[in-house]
C-alpha cells in the first residue's frame, strides 16, 4: 500500500497543534503561586471543623438525657382536656375539646440539677396538680414529687424527689453567652414520646411574650421543634450544658419556640429552693396589645398604650375606677408604648407606692392615681 507521506506529515502537525492548544486551555483557568505550580484549595471536611463533629449532637443527647425527667399530673378539673394540651399556651390556640370530667390529666417535661433530686421545669406544667409523679429513666417505678417553690410570673418551678441512689443531672450553663446563630438541642417528651431530641439555632434573644395572664421577658428564641409535653424541658448549648427551659410555641408559625434563660432562672433559684417567693408589685389589670383593629374602635389617635382587658375585683385598680378598654398610655412619668411596657412599670415601682397614670377613656385624656400593693398569692 502506497503511503501519502506528505498528507501524514500534515495531519501529524495539525494533532500537535491542537493538543497543545487543549493543554493550554485546561491549565489557563488553575492559579498558579509564585514557584509556577499549580495551587488547588480543598473544600474543608465537616470533620475538621473545630467544636463539631458528625457525633457532637448524638453524644450530647446520649450524656444528658438521663437527666430529663417526664412529669405526669393530676389536677381536679370540672373539665377534661387531652393531657398534652394541658398547657396554656396550647388551650389558648385549641381550645378544650373534650367533655366535663373530675381529673384532668397533664403532661410535662423537666430535668434534674443535682443528685439528690431537684427538678427544673415550668410553674404552668404544675400548677393547681394534687398529684405529681416523675419518670426518670432507668428506673422501674415513678417517683411522687413535691413542690419546694414555684414562681407563677416567671413560670418556673423547682420539684424534689428522693431516691435511694444518686441521680444524673445537668449544669446550668450561662445563657447571657449564647450568641444568635448558635446551634442548640431540645430534649423532652412530646406528646408523651420519651426523651426526643430535636435542633436548631438560637434565633433572637431578649423576646417578650405575652400569653394569657403571663407576660414573658427575655426569653430565648430557637427554630428547634417544640412541641406539646416539651415544656420544662432543657435547652442546651453543644457543651451539654442547659442554657434555657423550653416554654412555649408559636402555633401560627412554624420553627419559632421560647424557652426561659438560666440567666433569670440563677436569680431566683435559692428562693425556689428555700420555698420564698419575690414580692411582686401588682395594681390588679390584666392588659393586651394596641393593634390598629382596637385602635380603630377605641378612636385611638395613635397605635399605642396598653389596653385594659380585665379588672380584678378588690384590686387597686378596681378601686381607681379604671374599666374595661381603658388604654394606659402613661404610668409612673413613663410613656406606655403596649402591654409589655406596663408591665415593665409597674415591676419598676416599689410595693407601697401611690402614682399617676394617664389612661384613654372615650376620645379623651384623662389622670388616675393608683397604689401598688404587693401581688397576692392567689391570684393567677
Amino acid at each position: 500500500m502506497l503511503i501519502n507521506w506528505r498528507r501524514l506529515i500534515l495531519y501529524m502537525t495539525f494533532g500537535v497543534l491542537l493538543a497543545g492548544i487543549l493543554f493550554t486551555a485546561g491549565c489557563s483557568n488553575l492559579p498558579s503561586d509564585q514557584g509556577g505550580q499549580a495551587r488547588v484549595t480543598a473544600t474543608p471536611d465537616s470533620n475538621s471543623l473545630p467544636g463539631v463533629g458528625p457525633d457532637t449532637v448524638a453524644d450530647v443527647a446520649a450524656n444528658t438525657s438521663p437527666a430529663v425527667v417526664k412529669i405526669s399530673t393530676r389536677v381536679s378539673s370540672g373539665q377534661e382536656s387531652s393531657p398534652f394540651f394541658n398547657d396554656p399556651f396550647f388551650r389558648q390556640f385549641f381550645g378544650q375539646p373534650y367533655a366535663p370530667r373530675q381529673q384532668e390529666e397533664g403532661l410535662g417535661s423537666g430535668f434534674l440539677i443535682s443528685s439528690d433530686g431537684y427538678i427544673l421545669t415550668n410553674e404552668h406544667v404544675i400548677d393547681g396538680a394534687n398529684q405529681i409523679s416523675v419518670t426518670v429513666s432507668g428506673y422501674e417505678n415513678d417517683f411522687e414529687a413535691s413542690v419546694a417553690g414555684a414562681d407563677y410570673d416567671l413560670d418556673l418551678a423547682l420539684l424534689k424527689i428522693n431516691a435511694q441512689a444518686e441521680l444524673p443531672f445537668l449544669t446550668l450553663g450561662n445563657s447571657d453567652q449564647i450568641r444568635v446563630g448558635n446551634w442548640v438541642i431540645a430534649i423532652g417528651n412530646p406528646y408523651g414520646l420519651d426523651h426526643t431530641v430535636t435542633t436548631g439555632v438560637i434565633s433572637a434573644k431578649g423576646r417578650p411574650v405575652s400569653i394569657e395572664d403571663r407576660q414573658y421577658e427575655n426569653l430565648l428564641q430557637t427554630d428547634a421543634s417544640i412541641n406539646p409535653g416539651n415544656s420544662g424541658g432543657p435547652l442546651l448549648n453543644l457543651n451539654g450544658e442547659v442554657i434555657g427551659i423550653n416554654t412555649a410555641i408559636s402555633a401560627e408559625a412554624q420553627g419559632i419556640g421560647f424557652a426561659i434563660p438560666t440567666s433569670t432562672v440563677q436569680q431566683v433559684l435559692e428562693d425556689l429552693k428555700s420555698g420564698q417567693n419575690e414580692v411582686r408589685p401588682w395594681i390588679g389589670v390584666q392588659v393586651r396589645p394596641v393593634d390598629q383593629e382596637i385602635a380603630n374602635y377605641l378612636g385611638l389617635s395613635e397605635v399605642a398604650g396598653a389596653a385594659v382587658a380585665g379588672v380584678v375585683n378588690g384590686s387597686p385598680a378596681q378601686k381607681a375606677g379604671l374599666r374595661m378598654w381603658d388604654v394606659v398610655v402613661e404610668f409612673n412619668g413613663v410613656k406606655i408604648n403596649n402591654a409589655d411596657d406596663l408591665v415593665a412599670a409597674i415591676k419598676a415601682v416599689p410595693v407601697g407606692s401611690r402614682v399617676k397614670m394617664m389612661i384613654v377613656r372615650n376620645r379623651q385624656l384623662y389622670p388616675v392615681d393608683i397604689s401598688v400593693v404587693e401581688k397576692p398569692r392567689n391570684i393567677r
